[in-house]
């Protein structure tokens, strides 16, 4: 026990001084989504004027992204895995760059060095007394990242909550910046009405027992209001919010009817407010793991009733889904949309929601469309996709024929466009 204490302390240095070690031409990996290490990201910013092209892999930037920010090419250039409101328009104006990849398989991009890592930055608890940190609210591919990298940079900070599950031992980090910071966090969404009839739709397709992954965002959060009268739900989801909070509270999330890690909630990242993180501080009950078991699919299908939420930004007539482009930009990213698809198709009484608003544009564009936009990618197939919901209902697209699907979706369009749709589709 003594030796890691001494080597500990012989890790500790200021920020500016561990992100020395970054160098000219490397590729760095930061810690993901409210786990990111905010003092570092900072100090790497800061070095501009004297490092050059230096690679920055993210997904999910929850900070201010300033390494993507006009003036900072010479020094840093984004590659993205997600593309966030902090980073697009980098990638709309080409100053940066999007790989599209399903998020269980970004581990396998730094394993085999498609991206080899030099450099990870992370956030981590303080060690317990084998020298173990948690990683708290980022597992996903932050610790394939530590553990890919030649250099691994930690800022410690005591705010970020333990988690169970995966750990990271003082021997594996270089660098240590203890510095406790106020978590970022994810504000909940507002919930309009049609988010709540979205979420009335969604919650009459879960039996009591089921297991949930939830996306982000309102309408995963409009779907937990009305689980209320549920009886023993379980969660393995790459992230859960606060939304999850009050259910687990009542008494409606139990995990007792989970095939697979039963009575635990299985997560890979967490986005919330201080109550989520509160919520999962030295709970048991909770445990975080790497993307690529959280997500594999897999893993997922071995959980009977095993349910998938996501959304779309449209659906065309075939059941093809696009969630991640609007027109010929990249708005979003596939992120872990067809690794919970496949894996719940898999899952014995399974199923697979893609839920979406009918509109967008204030009510001025359908988003159930005859054809996707041009030069959109197509995130999820029309062969994956089992159900489609609205604010007007429900449309269950698996065993129909393309004509069948065009009338379904057409039905759960908006009124305003039922007519141009069949005329369209000519049906």
């Amino acid at each position: 026990m003594e030796n890691w204490r001494n080597l500990y302390h012989h890790k500790i240095m200021g920020a500016d001084q561990a992100l020395k070690l970054i160098k000219s031409g490397d590729r760095v990996v930061i810690g993901h989504a409210c786990g990111e290490p905010q003092t570092l990201v900072e100090a790497m910013v800061k070095r501009a004027p004297e490092l050059r092209d230096v690679e920055i892999v993210h997904m999910v930037a929850m900070g201010q992204a300033k390494y993507a920010q006009p003036g900072m090419e010479a020094s840093f250039r984004h590659n993205a895995l997600f593309v966030g409101s902090s980073t697009r328009k980098a990638v709309e104006e080409g100053r940066a760059d999007y790989t599209p990849c399903f998020f269980s398989e970004v581990p396998r991009l730094f394993r085999n060095k498609l991206l080899p890592v030099d450099v990870a930055l992370l956030q981590i608890t303080p060690p317990d007394q084998d020298g173990f940190c948690s990683y708290g609210v980022s597992v996903d591919y932050t610790q394939p990242a530590a553990e890919s990298a030649t250099t691994v940079i930690c800022q410690m900070n005591s705010n970020l909550p333990v988690t169970g599950g995966a750990k990271i031992h003082l021997d594996h980090i270089h660098a240590i910046v203890e510095q406790d910071q106020p978590l970022l966090e994810l504000k909940p969404p507002q919930i309009g009405e049609v988010e709540r009839k979205i979420g009335e739709h969604v919650a009459s397709l879960i039996p009591d027992g089921a297991t949930l992954q939830l996306g982000i965002g309102a309408i995963p959060d409009a779907v937990l209001l009305f689980l209320g009268d549920k009886k023993n739900l379980g969660i393995h989801s790459e992230m859960f919010s606060d939304g999850v909070v009050f259910l687990a509270e009542s008494g409606v999330i139990t995990n007792r009817k989970k095939t697979i890690n039963n009575g635990k909630f299985i997560a890979t990242f967490l986005m919330g407010t201080q109550k989520l993180y509160d919520f999962v501080n030295h709970n048991p009950d909770v445990e975080m793991r790497s993307v690529d078991y959280v997500n594999d699919p897999y893993i997922v299908g071995q959980h009977d009733q095993m349910i998938s939420i996501n959304s779309a930004i449209q659906v065309d007539l075939m059941g093809q889904v696009n969630a991640e482009m609007i027109g010929s930009k990249q708005f979003s990213g596939i992120g872990g949309q067809v690794d919970f698809v496949r894996g719940a198709s898999r899952s014995v009484g399974g199923k697979s929601i893609i839920a979406l608003p009918s509109t967008a544009a204030n009510g001025k564009i359908s988003r159930i469309t005859v054809e996707l936009d041009r030069r959109a990618a197509v995130s999820t197939s029309r062969n994956d996709v089992h159900v489609v919901v609205t604010e007007f209902g429900i449309a269950e697209l698996r065993g129909k024929t393309l004509r069948e699907r065009a009338r379904a979706l057409i039905a759960i369009a908006h009124p305003d466009f039922r007519a141009i749709l069949s005329e369209q589709a000519g049906i």
